[in-house]
């Protein structure tokens, strides 16, 4: 088993590459990716199932929005001799290993699926821009910034700094969280041990889903870069910020939502007149 993938996530994996030197092997390795931190930007960002991997994995709770769900997809055709691995792999996932496959969150998955399919081209787009404009706006106020600079240091939703210089990666963290900035320390690839991390690592997806753009960003990094570089206090104008992101985006209305809504709960319910009543009643309060 050959497995891809990481949590300080800034550029593609080499799955091509790797996939055309193991492929003519006697018994070739599987390939896993683990997608957890990039599902959600699939294809504008990298497609691993097309260029060799087998078997990927992600959550459901990060650029993938949704609830806290996991994903497992495979790429086993008909009389590949790896097919029976993908059977073994469905009958453990489910009812194997684990019993209990949350029923209470299955349509909201179901929708946040609708939803990835309408606006995916969109947000991953806005993700990505959002991510270039933030490292670069962070670069811009002195704070060193993790990546190529040529390649705008991200080709992902993350965006990784450098703060040894102005204190403890944990430090710096709970500096940043107490002025309504959460963040996550991060242990660089040079640093000895997590609990001694040099970096913090950042996500822009959840604020771009909020309606953040570029601009929106680049005010951010003046926040956070007060806050490392000159240790001043931004709570307050950090908290008024964010009060200007309050509707969610790339999401179905209650409008367009509803007809889907209203089938998913018609193929379930198993008396006609109860679903009927249901939706109905569901309509009055859109």
């Amino acid at each position: 088993l050959m497995v891809f993938g990481k949590s300080m996530f800034l550029y593609q994996e080499p799955v091509k590459f790797v996939h055309d030197i193991v492929k003519d092997w006697e018994v070739p390795p599987v390939i896993m990716f683990d997608m957890a931190h990039v599902l959600g930007i699939y294809g504008a960002f990298q497609t691993p199932l097309s260029e060799g991997a087998n078997i990927i994995t992600g959550s459901t709770h990060k650029t993938f929005f949704g609830p806290q769900r996991g994903v497992i997809a495979g790429n086993f055709p008909k009389g590949s001799p790896l097919r029976k691995l993908w059977l073994d792999i469905k009958s453990r996932a489910f009812p194997g290993s684990t019993s209990n496959h949350h029923l209470g969150t299955l349509l909201a998955l179901l929708m946040a699926v609708y939803e990835m399919n309408e606006f995916k081209e969109e947000y991953q787009k806005q993700v990505r821009a959002n991510a270039k404009s933030f490292a670069r706006a962070l670069k811009d106020t002195g704070i060193q910034v993790e990546g190529d600079e040529k390649d705008g240091f991200t080709e992902t939703h993350q965006v990784v700094i450098r703060i040894k210089a102005h204190g403890d990666g944990q430090e710096i963290a709970r500096r940043l969280e107490e002025n309504n900035i959460v963040t996550n320390y991060q242990a660089l690839p040079d640093d000895e041990t997590f609990l001694k991390s040099s970096g913090i690592r950042m996500g822009v997806q959840e604020m771009t889903r909020y309606g953040m753009k570029e601009k929106d960003f680049d005010q951010l990094s003046g926040f956070i870069a007060d806050v490392i570089i000159r240790n001043k206090k931004v709570k307050e104008e950090a908290k008024r910020f964010r009060g200007n992101f309050l509707q969610m985006k790339y999401c179905l209305s209650p409008k367009e939502a509803f007809p889907i809504a209203a089938k998913i709960i018609k193929s379930i319910f198993p008396y006609p007149d109860f679903a009927d009543l249901f939706i109905e009643n569901l309509e009055k309060n859109i």
